[in-house]
């Protein structure tokens, strides 16, 4: 049984609340690592603004997720798959939706500026997030995570236990010449997935194990069809805690992407315990057009929170926002359980917090038009990527660099 305090971090709120003592922490002037010049929160909201209406002339704006990388290019890619799911129900959908968003957002972290993806189908060579998102997607296509040969269109269990580096990279595209940063480390997640999937039985089906039996396990608990967003966060962080392998471990309980910071006093286990969830939040994200595809309403979603990754955190330091207290070499790689990225994701989402009511006045949006998966999209992300590739060009790095293994964050 997981002590209470230890349980009570699987949930956007502990995100939250901690992320915001750290803020606090550095507002006081205590932290080695960072200032925050609250005068520049103005700047990174205009400069936010700019970067969304020209993305979105009309702020017709979708969620941030990983269905838009799957448009790399202009593409239209799911729309031309889905049409090989004519003949299945909504519910059914749903659940392909689902179990190819769970293994694209898992095979999502930084590829490298070395490795790219070239799409026979269109020519076009893409690299980075959108890069990784298209070559899941034709994976996907081709069976790839499906043990069933005459169901291709399927992840489940047994083929995701099989998964190796090898295979993975045969599909990916990875060589010598463009190496896909820790292809070993990503096929080992999927691995485990495999095996998360078959241990929690009560969420990912009893039958066929698959993600998307995580549809099933939430229409249960969707009165009326309405299905708030922290519920399918909790079920994800329940069901994977146990996949993250730089996750965080205490007192035998695998808490996943969960950081250690002095800010985060606490009387219990969790004393200086902050939690993250970058990649289950993303999930989240991801999972939203799936469940409103299939008839569901997704409630609560300011409940979620920004998502503590290089790109948001960036903009604030490129920004001046979130400012090192010593120059911090671009090149120098830190440990992604360093206090000094600890404070940084910390910093990141707490002030992604404070950031969004300037952005709404700056757009005349309130938050219902425009909540932070909005803004995200709209937006942060977009915005940290095009500062970067300004200060930092030709590939843009982010000005922290993180030495992760593709796996957490």
């Amino acid at each position: 049984m997981i002590p209470p305090e230890l349980a009570a971090l699987r949930s956007p709120a502990a995100v939250r609340a901690r992320c915001h003592m750290v803020l606090d922490y550095v507002l006081a002037g205590t932290s080695p690592h960072f200032t925050v010049d609250e005068a520049a929160l103005a700047t990174v909201a205009d400069y936010v603004a700019q970067v969304t209406r020209q993305a979105y002339p009309t702020l017709d704006i979708p969620y941030h997720s990983r269905w838009r990388h799957f448009d790399a290019g202009g593409l239209q890619r799911w729309p031309e798959l889905e049409q090989r799911l004519a003949a299945d129900d909504a519910a059914e959908r749903a659940r392909v939706m689902i179990d190819l968003a769970v293994v694209s957002v898992l095979l999502d972290a930084g590829a490298g500026d070395a490795w790219y993806y070239h799409e026979e189908a269109s020519g076009l060579t893409i690299g980075r997030s959108e890069g990784l998102a298209v070559a899941s997607l034709r994976m996907f296509e081709a069976g790839g995570f499906s043990s069933d040969p005459k169901i291709p269109l399927r992840a489940d269990a047994s083929a995701l236990m099989r998964i190796d580096a090898a295979t993975l990279g045969r599909y990916f595209q990875a060589s010598e010449a463009k190496p896909l940063v820790g292809i070993e480390g990503r096929a080992a997640l999927l691995n485990r997935l495999g095996h998360a999937l078959a241990t929690h039985k009560e969420l990912f089906g009893d039958g066929v194990l698959r993600p998307g039996g995580l549809y099933d396990a939430l229409r249960e608990k969707a009165p009326m069809g309405r299905l708030p967003a922290p519920m399918i966060l909790g079920a994800l962080l329940e069901g994977l805690s146990s996949i993250w392998p730089s996750g965080l471990t205490v007192e035998g309980i695998d808490l996943g992407d969960v950081g250690r910071h002095p800010a985060a006093r606490m009387p219990d286990l969790s004393d200086q315990l902050v939690p993250f969830h970058k990649l289950s939040q993303w999930l989240t994200y991801s999972l939203l057009e799936p469940f409103e595809a299939a008839g569901f309403a997704v409630t609560d979603l300011d409940e979620l929170t920004a998502l503590p990754e290089y790109r948001n955190g960036g903009l604030l330091v490129d920004l001046g926002l979130i400012v090192p207290r010593a120059p911090i070499d671009p090149a120098k790689k830190h440990p992604v359980d360093s206090e000094l990225v600890v404070e940084w994701r910390a910093l990141t989402v707490a002030l992604m917090d404070r950031l969004a009511d300037p952005v709404r006045e700056r757009l005349g949006l309130d938050a219902s038009r425009f909540p932070l998966a909005k803004m995200l999209q709209g937006g942060t992300w977009a915005a940290g990527r095009r500062i970067a590739a300004e200060r930092r060009p030709p590939s843009g790095p982010p000005p922290i660099a993180i030495d992760a293994d593709g796996t957490v964050f």
